[in-house]
């Protein structure tokens, strides 16, 4: 079997001595109209016919004189038409266009994660339970230092209830400077950190 992109649609046939000896008759017999004559004779040089073309010349033939059809298809094959290449959308063609280019930066990234820096992640408060433990942290030591200086000022004022209560005070305020001050020098030592960091990459780079 042969295959031909010029093919009309529908069933085709190839063009073989019969099917060429009964086209070039038919293009004359006076029994056809002027319209079949006339497709008979395109057909009758054409490599390939369409069947149905070639059906309709043979019903409106003279019985007596028309060819069987087996003698008529013998030695004829089928003619494939090979389906004409689907275009993509633009659409899909934006779909594969936006994948290829997640792809891309994947394979980027993988590429160079061991030379470039991890985000840091590690910010002050930067979750639920970071908040909650700090804020106990805080109120257990406010409440320590209160007893601290309650104490304090219990031994030194001979239970006096005014500087009891100003010893209390006073540690609790204490407390809570030395609290600010600690998270102070955490929060700038995670910064000199991180500003180290970058002067080493630009190095190792």
């Amino acid at each position: 079997m042969s295959s031909d992109h010029t093919n009309p649609p529908g069933l085709v046939v190839s063009t073989t001595e019969p099917i060429l000896s009964f086209l070039t008759s038919a293009s004359t017999d006076p029994h056809l109209s002027q319209e079949l004559q006339q497709i008979a004779s395109n057909l009758s040089s054409k490599p390939n016919v369409p069947y149905k073309s070639l059906r309709a010349l043979w019903l409106a033939s003279n019985a007596s004189t028309r060819p069987q059809l087996v003698q008529l298809f013998s030695g004829s094959e089928f003619v494939l038409t090979s389906p004409k290449p689907r275009e993509k959308s633009e659409e899909l063609k934006a779909r594969l266009q936006k994948l290829a280019e997640i792809l891309e930066r994947n394979a980027y990234a993988e590429l160079v994660k061991d030379i470039t820096p991890k985000k840091e992640t590690n910010e002050p408060f930067s979750s639920y339970k970071d908040q909650l433990g700090f804020g106990l942290h805080v109120v257990v030591t406010m409440f320590t230092g209160y007893l601290v200086g309650y104490a304090a000022f219990r031994a030194l004022f001979n239970h006096s209830p005014v500087m009891n209560a100003a010893g209390g005070i006073l540690g609790l305020v204490v407390s809570m400077l030395v609290e600010t001050l600690i998270f102070i020098i955490r929060s700038s030592s995670q910064d000199l950190r991180s500003s180290s960091s970058t002067p080493k990459l630009k190095k190792n780079q």
